[in-house]
């Protein structure tokens, strides 16, 4: 009873105290990662199929892709609120779900340090946890900021590409304003694709760009298999300067959907490092600090 009583007054900065909630579904990964880290995990009835990290949350009723999510299979958990940001949807389910009571919250996936600090505000004080959200963004600036330190003693960048790897077609390339792109430059480097958003590339006109590193993403293999597997579908892509001095780090999908996540700092040392091998990172850097 206690709890619930302190969370129906910190929901009290955000909503009407009569209709505090007590029942979160989040939808993000990102979104989720940030509830654990801040302490609501307690509070969470489900999360979308996005929301791996950490690990006791695939334990938790899954409500789909963010982005395609079906009112029945929400309003049968009986939330008391949706917490998500802009990429969730369709619309018309949205509306349905406000329309049958449920509160729902709407955070920017924009990959940036203002809008980080902007959506961990809005999540502490529908916790209650205001100063704790304070301190976990001033931690994740510090982890940044301590890399690009270290970063700017770099004479050059080498010319990165990031794929998302897909069976069956041309890779999807990480073009401006995207998660994919803002990795690349936290991490020291230059990305080589010029086009905005995701886009499908062919491997003539991979070659043609000359990647000194690949970073890969797949949504269902990780490491050496993610690895192989682009390498077996995009043979070409092995002529490369990132090919021949199998220079492809792996990061996880999860990372560029949903918003910035907690992991992104110990991410962006690991790109780092890829990039930059003769680096020097404290194993601090690259514990980083996800909940």
């Amino acid at each position: 009873m206690r709890r619930n009583t302190l969370l129906a007054m910190a929901l009290g900065l955000l909503i009407n105290p009569a209709q505090a909630a007590e029942r979160l579904i989040s939808v993000g990964g990102a979104v989720s990662e940030w509830l654990v880290a801040l302490g609501g995990e307690q509070h969470l009835v489900a999360v979308d199929s996005t929301s791996r990290h950490p690990l006791s949350l695939t334990a938790l009723p899954n409500v789909g892709y963010q982005r395609n999510l079906t009112a029945e299979g929400i309003l049968a958990l009986q939330p008391d609120a949706l917490i998500g940001t802009e990429e969730m949807g369709p619309p018309p389910v949205l509306a349905q779900l406000k329309g049958a009571g449920v509160n729902l919250y709407t955070l920017s996936s924009a990959p940036s340090l203002p809008t980080l600090e902007a959506n961990l505000a809005q999540l502490g004080a529908l916790l209650g946890r205001e100063a704790e959200a304070q301190a976990q963004y001033q931690a994740f600036q510090a982890q940044l900021a301590q890399l690009e330190q270290q970063l700017s003693q770099q004479s050059s960048q080498p010319g990165v590409l990031l794929l998302l790897s897909h069976a069956g077609g041309n890779p999807m390339v990480a073009g401006t304003d995207t998660a994919g792109d803002w990795l690349i430059k936290l991490a020291g480097g230059h990305n080589l694709a010029s086009h905005e958003g995701y886009k499908p590339m062919t491997s003539e006109a991979l070659l043609a760009l000359a990647p000194q590193v690949l970073v890969v993403t797949d949504r269902a293999l990780t490491g050496a298999k993610a690895r192989a597997a682009l390498l077996e579908q995009q043979p070409a892509l092995a002529a490369t300067p990132a090919g021949l001095a199998q220079r492809l780090p792996v990061i996880d999908p999860t990372l560029l959907v949903g918003g910035v996540s907690p992991r992104v700092p110990k991410a962006v040392a690991e790109l780092a490092q890829a990039f930059y091998p003769a680096l020097q990172l404290p194993s601090s850097t690259l514990a980083g600090s996800a909940p």
